[in-house]
Parts: C-alpha cells; structure tokens; sequence
C-alpha cells in the first residue's frame, strides 16, 4: 500500500493533468476517504502548492492557473513524448531563441529520468533515422512569437521593426491573421496598415514586437496556413510560368504543391473538383525554370506551356537528352 508521501505525490500528478477534480473522484483515484483527501490537499498547501477549491455541484479542487509548480510529475510515457517532441523540434528548425533552450530543458528532463527511462530514449534515439537534413534555419525570438500570438488571438495591431531579406529596415504596423510554421520556418501573416495590402513575414526577421490600442476584425475568405501558400506562388521572381494541365487536382499538387503555383479551372468539373481529369491552368513563378522539364516529365500528364517561350525550348532539350539516352546499348 503507498505510503501517505506518495499519495500527496499522487494527488499533485492528478491535479497538474488539469481542470477540476471532485474529491470522489480524488479518493477513488487515491484508494481514501473524502476526508483523506482534504487532509492531503492541506499537505500541499503547506507547500506552497497553490491549490483551490471550487465550490458548487461540479466542485472540488484544481492548481491555480499560470503557477510554476517546481515538482513538474511526468509519467515514463509522457517524459518520452516530451523529449521526442524536442528532438524534432531541433531536426525541423521550429524552436525558438536558438538551441540553447531545446537543450536546457532536454537536459532538465532527462537528469530526474529513471534509470530504465533513460535507457529506454537512448536505445530509441540510437536506432532513430531522419530522411531529411538537420534544420539549420535561424530561429525567432520568444517574445516575438508570445506578442505576435496574443496580438492574432485579440485581434489587436501590433508595431514590429522589420529587416528584409535585402537587409533594408523598416517599422511596419501589421494587423495579424496568423502564424503559421512552414518547412523549418515561421511566419506571420497578416495586413500591412500602412501599405493596405496582405503580406507574409519571417519571424526570424522580426527584431521587436509590441501591441498597439485598437483592433481590427480578420478576413473570413481562407485561413493563414492557405494566405502563405499563396503568398510563395505569387512573389515576385524572374520568371512569370503559364500551364494548362490535363489530370486531377491531386496529380498536379503531388508535384506542384500550393506554395509553388497556384490552380485554376480552365475546364469546368462535372462531379468530384478534386478528381477528375480536366484541364487545368497552372502559374508559378520563379528565379530559374531548369527544374521545371523534370517535374512535368514526372507529372507524366499532357500540358501546354502558354508562357514563356524560354521554358518550352528547355522542355525540349531536355526530352530530347532523355531520347537519346533511352537509345544507347
């Protein structure tokens, strides 16, 4: 039978899980009575453990909201997800303030790990593989990230210094729809007030943030994760591609994802938008077109190049290397 100790210790691991407790509940859980469990709960208030008592009919306890508790109880599994989480967190770039927070906190983790714990990530992560290339992508500030959060879920403007990829500075006013995290990168997107005009930015590239007074009410028409997407298809590069394609929405994004073109109907669907085979238009645009021949021999389906010209001179030199490849012994 645990001892009163490990019962407290019990309770604190229920009450960090969140939300209310009722004190059936708690001593079913605990194996006690009811009185039992008000006793333990003035053990933790002894300790400085905020907990509060809810009354009414769904009444009982809870750990005040916001407070640091130092014992942080973790079950084997849940210490496993948490470093996982933290692990693909560094391989993917999303993290902020740099690695050195990743590995503070992996280390805090894993120094109060039971030994069988322990053995149990190590044996994982040497026997774990990743297909892609460890993220090497400049991380954002925390406290960016926290005001540009709270600005999004207040619907407040918020005033930022901006550096742009020309290294050129500027203070801009942004009424932010969102954030959005996107091949090892974070971005906000949102409208520029002084410009008028919805833009992305890089978080990384942002070097302070604050809310303004007032609020402002977000668009309805698409969500942040598509404004992004759609924000890499349309820049501003070199070259402006035009394609009709033959096939099915899902044959052409499985090669032309929606951060690389943009779709449109050129043949109007008759059943199902994503699955039949119709014509479709494609624009992109991009600084060199030489990777564009090998992805629409990889589509494998019938396509027209509108524009420009430079591109169907490419597709040709390039079907005709294949040729000849094709007829050597």
């Amino acid at each position: 039978m645990p001892r009163p100790t490990g019962r407290v210790l019990t309770l604190l691991e229920l009450l960090q899980s969140g939300g209310t407790r009722t004190v059936s509940e708690l001593a079913e859980r605990l194996g006690v009575d009811g009185r039992t469990v008000r006793r333990y709960v003035d053990h933790l208030i002894d300790l400085d453990v905020p907990v509060e008592s809810v009354r009414g009919r769904y009444g009982g306890y809870r750990l005040a909201p916001g407070y640091r508790l130092p014992p942080l109880m973790l079950s084997d599994d849940e210490a496993l997800v948490v470093l996982l989480g933290l692990v693909a967190g560094r391989r993917t770039g999303l993290m902020t303030a740099g690695h050195t927070a990743s590995e503070t906190a992996s280390a805090k983790i894993r120094r109060v790990l039971p030994q069988h714990v322990a053995r149990r990530l190590d044996m994982l992560l040497e026997s774990l593989a990743f297909t892609d290339q460890p993220g090497e992508f400049a991380a954002p500030d925390a406290g960016v990230l926290l005001t540009l959060a709270d600005a999004v879920r207040h619907r407040r403007p918020v005033s930022m210094r901006y550096t742009d990829g020309g290294g050129r500075r500027s203070e801009r006013t942004l009424h932010a729809y969102g954030i959005v995290a996107h091949s090892g990168r974070w971005y906000v997107t949102g409208q520029d007030a002084q410009r008028g005009e919805d833009r992305t930015f890089r978080l990384d590239r942002i070097a302070d943030a604050r809310t303004l007074p007032g609020s402002f009410e977000p668009p309805v028409d698409s969500g942040p994760a598509e404004r992004v997407l759609s924000g890499f298809a349309t820049a501003e590069y070199r070259h402006e591609v035009t394609l009709r394609i033959h096939g099915t929405v899902e044959q052409i994004r499985a090669h032309l994802p929606a951060g690389v073109a943009s779709l449109e109907e050129h043949e109007p669907a008759v059943d199902d938008d994503r699955v039949t085979e119709r014509w479709l238009r494609v624009q992109l645009r991009a600084e060199r077109l030489d990777w564009l021949p090998p992805v629409l021999a990889a589509l494998d389906r019938p396509f027209v190049i509108e524009r420009p010209d430079e591109l169907r001179e490419l597709v040709t030199t390039f079907a005709e290397r294949l040729a000849s490849y094709a007829r050597q012994a």
